[in-house]
């Protein structure tokens, strides 16, 4: 058993507890002593998108239904709730929601909830190499789509909707996480022997008892440095710049029948890509070095749309010199654009991009980290928590709802089988299917960051003549659009794992892709995680 580390409060915030009807709200007072800790089947930390649909997963289920459930949320969660923003405007934090992700929150009643005329599914992809334009492959599917793009916040207003049609259930929102400790000790004559229970303590004072605590908590996870369960990782020294833009309307290049498309391309700073969102709109994620970061963030909106184009339409050498100009990259654009004689055709490339939504552009820094395990004795993490992912492939959201399905899955057994839900034994079933198949995951992407961020010309060569025959082979590329559909055998992840690795080892040989190397970070609970 991992050697549990008690989480100290670092700050104290008033709390509101509220049930999930989000109309009514409910206080308690006390003039005598506090009341004995009450006992919850499952504690959930972290009211995002994973948290929400564990709850929402676990109160569907008729076998899990009747189980007393409790959401601690740092953040005012009724905002979330009744968030809403005008037709013409999109949330920067947006997400490709995949058929598996899509089916499965279906399944529990929450896709039926989210606003149609807020999501966009797309049925092209095309990607191609920055420094090898003739080196591309494209993805069609015309059913099911490859992906659905939609705000994160829109699928978290539908999971609240969908929580008041269920069993209500206790949450408390603008609450932080004090500490986490083990429960009181118990005398021989107690009939539950609690002190194997997590037991939470609020910033109001309040202590709550759990018989699973579950972590959906983030990167810096307090239920993980309680657990004692260590990560391991890097950084990237990269930055994920995002923002909400629009394309320029259709036009003879355009017809009003061409199909919608994901574009991106691999740069070697790292790929850019614009996903398509209704009505003309894009969500743009670049990622690229802090610096340049910082330069995109600082650009008058006229130029920072400028770069966009040129970052799918120039070679990498004219880009260079783009980004290093301070203003005036529009007429620059418009100059290079003319010589080269770049033709508009959205087959290849998106149409061109005419503004960005005031407030939108922000930047994020990226990191690869797994947890050494998804459980311990009465806790199990989901989602950032448990494992943080490069977000090249698209697959952060959809790993954590495929954590959630796993983790519900794995109570609902429990429960039918007269077990403890806290119990590792019972656990072991979630972290047996998540962690490997995760692992994998995260490999895939780190190995196609670190590949295509070499620019040794025997590297880009080889990596230029595999994506061209992959984009010939029709089966292997059927398995690719299974990967970013979320259905892929894990065996096939792995054998894919597996070539990648053998490749990028064969790549490090020269000076350049030596700088590559990236040193990884060994996190320890309770030492580099603090509670804020």
């Amino acid at each position: 058993m991992r050697t549990r580390v008690p989480c100290p409060a670092s700050r104290v915030n008033s709390y509101a507890l509220w049930t999930c009807h989000v109309r009514q709200s409910h206080r308690r007072y006390a003039t005598a002593a506090p009341p004995p800790p009450e006992i919850y089947d499952v504690v959930c930390v972290g009211g995002g998108p994973a948290g929400l649909t564990l709850l929402t997963a676990l109160r569907s289920s008729p076998a899990t239904s009747k189980l007393k459930l409790a959401l601690i949320e740092s953040q005012d969660l009724q905002s979330a709730a009744t968030w809403k923003l005008p037709s013409d405007q999109y949330a920067n934090r947006a997400s490709s929601i995949t058929p598996t992700s899509e089916t499965f929150l279906s399944k529990i009643g929450v896709w039926p909830l989210v606003d149609p005329t807020r999501v966009q599914p797309y049925h092209h992809m095309r990607v191609w190499d920055g420094l090898d334009s003739s080196s591309h492959i494209s993805f069609s599917s015309p059913s099911p789509p490859i992906a659905t793009m939609t705000e994160n916040s829109n699928l978290q207003r539908a999971l609240f909707r969908r929580l008041e049609e269920l069993a209500p259930f206790s949450i408390f929102s603008s609450t932080k996480v004090a500490s986490i400790e083990d429960g009181p000790s118990s005398s021989p004559d107690d009939a539950i022997d609690l002190s194997s229970y997590p037991s939470v303590t609020l910033s109001s004072g309040r202590t709550i008892l759990a018989r699973l605590l579950v972590g959906a908590d983030g990167l810096n996870s307090p239920v993980r440095t309680y657990a004692g369960i260590a990560t391991r990782g890097w950084d990237y020294e990269r930055h994920g710049v995002v923002a909400t833009v629009k394309y320029l309307g259709r036009n003879k290049y355009h017809g009003d029948n061409s199909p919608v498309t994901a574009y991106q391309r691999f740069l070697p700073t790292g790929p850019i890509a614009l996903l398509a969102m209704p009505r003309d709109y894009a969500t743009l994620v670049w990622t690229t070095t802090p610096d340049r970061a910082a330069k995109l963030k600082s650009l008058s909106q006229q130029d920072f749309i400028a770069l966009i184009n040129a970052a799918f339409r120039l070679d990498n050498v004219d880009l260079d010199y783009m980004s290093k100009l301070d203003d005036g990259l529009t007429e620059e654009l418009s100059w290079r654009t003319s010589v080269i004689g770049v033709k508009e055709d959205e087959a290849r490339i998106p149409r061109l991009v005419e503004s960005a939504q005031e407030g939108s552009i922000a930047s994020f820094p990226l990191r690869y980290r797994q947890a050494d395990s998804y459980i311990s004795s009465r806790v199990a993490l989901i989602g950032d928590a448990a494992h943080t992912v490069h977000p090249l492939a698209g697959q952060g959201l959809n790993m954590g709802l495929a954590d959630v399905q796993s983790l519900a899955k794995t109570i609902e057994y429990t429960v039918k089988h007269g077990g403890d839900i806290g119990d590792e034994m019972y656990l072991e079933r979630y972290n047996s299917e998540m962690w490997m198949r995760n692992n994998r995951m995260l490999g895939v992407t780190d190995k196609l960051h670190k590949l295509y961020g070499i620019g040794w010309g025997p590297v880009i060569n080889i990596r230029s003549l595999g994506l061209k025959l992959v984009d010939q082979l029709g089966p292997v590329k059927a398995w690719l659009m299974k990967q970013a559909g979320g259905v892929a055998q894990i065996s096939n992840i792995k054998e894919h794992s597996a070539r990648l690795r053998t490749l990028f080892r064969h790549s490090q040989t020269g000076e350049e892709a030596s700088a590559t190397k990236i040193k990884p970070i060994y996190e320890t609970s309770g030492r580099q995680i603090k509670l804020k």
